[in-house]
């Protein structure tokens, strides 16, 4: 089998996972810049260049697109779509995902456990805002932050105020949802592939600060999850149409919350707090699912 692999930088962790998991698996594996990546529309063959040269066709696509170069990066991923490379994850559904308004929309309408959020445009909204979420203390989270950038703990209603008066006046499109306090500056990172959550961590945030991410000092351990935290896991990422998926799940009073879903999780955290070879699972996935004609948009959409 021929995979393709969208990554920017070829020595990042999960690119190199991906291309040793691939390869030990008898596969040909090619890591393309996403960036040098051009496409030709045509209505008789739709074409994808490569450093100028047209690329010959692929079985798969696993797209690691960077958050900052999500609208090429979807333009890219689309064409491969539309010459029938089955990709990892779908343009629309990474599209959904990178849409933290849209994605929570999407999951509320299925029921699934969320944070209390509102957005709202106009200034004068800002204390009905406050109040919706339950009043301070609450978080305020940029729509376009990843990696826990953008989000920020407003611990009094004044605080609040002022920073939710600052984004505005920035134009900045931001979220402001409940804080769980019960949380203790823990979530957990759900691993999800097709219909399973393949590995748990739990993210512990350093003394002092309220959000977990390793890339912020965070520590991680494995965890066991209930039955109903996998579920929802796996109801998260079927819902935004992702085949893999990172959750992430806060532990609350009335059950397990959905913070985001990420369609390009990182595998080394979760690989190295839990010891599995996820990569290999991916890759099984695709194995088992890289079919003509098995992409649901086509590009569309």
């Amino acid at each position: 089998m021929r995979i393709a692999i969208l990554s920017v930088n070829p020595s990042l962790y999960s690119t190199r996972r991906l291309v040793e998991a691939a390869q030990q698996r008898g596969h040909e594996v090619q890591v393309l810049n996403t960036l040098k990546c051009h496409i030709g529309i045509t209505t008789a063959q739709p074409g994808i260049y490569y450093k100028g040269a047209l690329l010959p066709p692929f079985d798969a696509v696993i797209p690691r697109i960077g958050a900052s170069i999500t609208f090429y990066g979807l333009a890219v991923l689309r064409q491969f779509e539309m010459t029938d490379s089955f990709p990892l994850n779908e343009s629309v559904a990474i599209g959904r995902a990178r849409d933290k308004l849209r994605s929570l929309q999407l999951m509320s309408r299925k029921g699934i456990g969320l944070p209390v959020t509102g957005f709202a445009h106009d200034v004068e909204n800002t204390n009905n805002l406050i109040d919706l979420v339950g009043g301070a203390p609450l978080v305020v989270k940029l729509l376009q932050g990843t990696q826990g950038q953008g989000v920020v703990l407003a611990e009094t209603r004044k605080a609040a105020e002022s920073l939710i008066d600052a984004f505005r006046e920035l134009r900045a499109d931001f979220l402001v949802q409940e804080f769980i306090r019960e949380a203790g500056g823990a979530d957990i990172r759900c691993f999800v592939i097709g219909d399973k959550v393949v590995a748990a961590m739990m993210r512990q945030a350093r003394e002092g600060e309220f959000r977990s991410n390793l890339h912020r000092g965070g520590s991680a351990s494995v965890v066991r999850l209930t039955p109903n935290e996998r579920a929802t896991a796996v109801k998260a990422a079927r819902t935004i149409g992702l085949n893999v998926a990172g959750v992430d799940i806060l532990r609350s009073h009335h059950g397990p919350l959905v913070m985001e879903v990420n369609s390009s999780p990182g595998l080394e955290g979760i690989e190295q707090a839990t010891g599995k070879d996820v990569a290999a699972q991916i890759v099984e996935f695709i194995e088992s699912n890289a079919r003509p004609n098995r992409t649901r948009t086509r590009g569309r959409g």
